[in-house]
């Protein structure tokens, strides 16, 4: 039987833990942030979007059936006694469809910024504000391949919010976003920041904030605040298998939305920056034959005809690692800072050329509506008798030599050339005939990553060889 001090000491020791426990818990709680004040000083700067967008009078409109058809009577009762008018002869009102979307308040005289896709098409964008008032919003402007779009709104006592830098966000940084999921207007929601400038297919001019806030739809357009209250971001996209959240979602940083801003209030649309190259990811091979420590920047891979670039002298096989003072992590980081670019500007470019570096000025051209600033080509990554186990023939234009046929397991196949690419450099030499390309091959050195361009079906490509013996 256990004794009374034994029993005391138990006792004891579990008010001991139990006490720790605790003390560990409310320290835990106590360093989460604390959401409320936030919430509640920036939820009347939210305001929900909804568009109506006509699609036309009833198809049906003019239709004709036979009149002892057994649908007749059927589309008589529903679409009216002649098809396109009520059953009183009255022209039937045009089908209508709604959208819901987020969006906030930027300035006192009533500017919103929203998503380009949340009012794209809309023939009426309604605004309902925090106080629940409906008004009727103008769109001022949108863009498209920003995803951000300007819209106006007459109204008094508004809540602009603070803009803050998304630049100075950091992976790992708490943010809040305020919207309206599926209508719920004003839900808030948290997470941190999870990487800076993704780059999404198909959207180059945005490096995206991801996060693992819970964005669904209905928070496209709404804000990404930081732990000051400040709007550090556009709240866009989500990656989704089902359609709702996953855990990845996706910002326009707001320093890219009021670019966007500012250009539709001066002038009602956006303008872009164009330099005018093809460009491809660089690996750790094409690296190595550069002469770069590691991957980095963007290699061009084709100079398009009459650009800024061929004007001021960038050349195929170039690697630009610096542009208008900001580093090109990889090819993806380019079109972004080249498209933000004011035209007729006057920028620096750093480039490695020959495995030196280069500075070149360039003056930035206007980009066109078909066009992107920087390309990255579609071609498939590449295939490929003398010493690197190609057979080849001069070109009509003198421009490179094409590829005749392949050695199967030759250093060209491993490469990945196929029959009738068109090898344009080789270990940075210009191959402008038959003989440059002889000689050239002669002394490629043996053991060393070796790049090489070549033209498949319209497009540029640079490969990696490397020779044995």
């Amino acid at each position: 039987m256990p004794s009374y001090k034994s029993l005391y000491l138990k006792s004891a020791l579990s008010f001991v833990f139990l006490s720790i426990s605790l003390i560990s818990n409310n320290l835990f709680a106590a360093s989460l942030p604390d959401f409320t004040e936030l919430a509640e000083e920036n939820g009347p700067s939210v305001v929900n979007i909804s568009t109506t967008q006509k699609r036309g009078v009833s198809p049906f409109k003019g239709m004709e059936l036979p009149k002892d058809s057994p649908f007749s009577d059927f589309f008589k009762h529903f679409l009216g006694e002649e098809f396109g008018k009520d059953p009183h002869g009255r022209g039937m009102p045009p089908e209508k469809s709604e959208s819901l979307g987020s969006g906030f308040i930027i300035s006192d005289d009533g500017y919103i910024v929203t998503n380009h896709h949340v009012v794209k098409g809309a023939d009426e964008i309604i605004v309902r504000l925090h106080d629940k008032r409906s008004l009727i919003a103008k769109l001022i402007g949108s863009d498209k391949m920003t995803d951000v779009a300007l819209l106006k709104i007459e109204a008094k006592n508004l809540s602009p919010v603070k803009i803050g830098n998304a630049n100075k966000l950091k992976v790992g940084e708490w943010v809040l976003a305020i919207g309206s999921p599926y209508g719920f207007d004003h839900s808030v929601t948290a997470g941190i920041v999870s990487a800076k400038g993704r780059s999404l297919p198909r959207d180059v001019y945005v490096p995206f904030i991801q996060t693992d806030v819970a964005i669904n739809p209905g928070n496209s357009g709404g804000p990404l605040f930081n732990l000051d209250g400040e709007v550090v971001g556009v709240n866009s996209q989500i990656y989704t298998n089902t359609g709702g959240f996953m855990g990845l979602s996706f910002a326009i940083p707001i320093d890219v939305a009021m670019d966007v801003v500012a250009q539709i209030k001066k002038s009602g649309h956006v303008t872009r920056g164009w330099l005018g190259v093809y460009i491809q990811e660089i690996t750790r091979e094409l690296a190595e034959s550069f002469g770069l420590d590691r991957p980095k920047g963007a290699l061009v891979s084709q100079v398009i005809k009459d650009s800024p670039a061929e004007k001021y002298g960038i050349l195929p096989g170039d690697v630009i690692l610096k542009f208008n003072g900001s580093w090109v992590t990889d090819s993806n980081h380019l079109p972004a800072l080249v498209g933000r670019v004011e035209v007729g500007k006057k920028v620096k470019v750093e480039v490695l050329r020959d495995k030196k570096r280069k500075v070149i000025y360039v003056v930035i051209a206007a980009l066109s509506a078909d066009d992107v600033a920087v390309k990255t080509p579609s071609v498939v990554p590449t295939e490929q008798f003398d010493r690197i186990g190609l057979r080849v023939k001069e070109t009509k234009d003198k421009q490179g030599v094409q590829v005749v046929a392949v050695k199967p397991d030759s250093a060209a196949a491993v490469t990945g050339l196929r029959k009738n690419d068109v090898i344009l450099i080789l270990n940075h030499k210009k191959l402008s005939s038959l003989a440059v390309y002889k000689k050239t091959v002669k002394n490629l050195p043996t053991g060393e990553s070796i790049a090489v361009l070549i033209m498949r079906d319209g497009g540029r490509l640079f490969h990696v060889l490397k020779l044995k013996n």
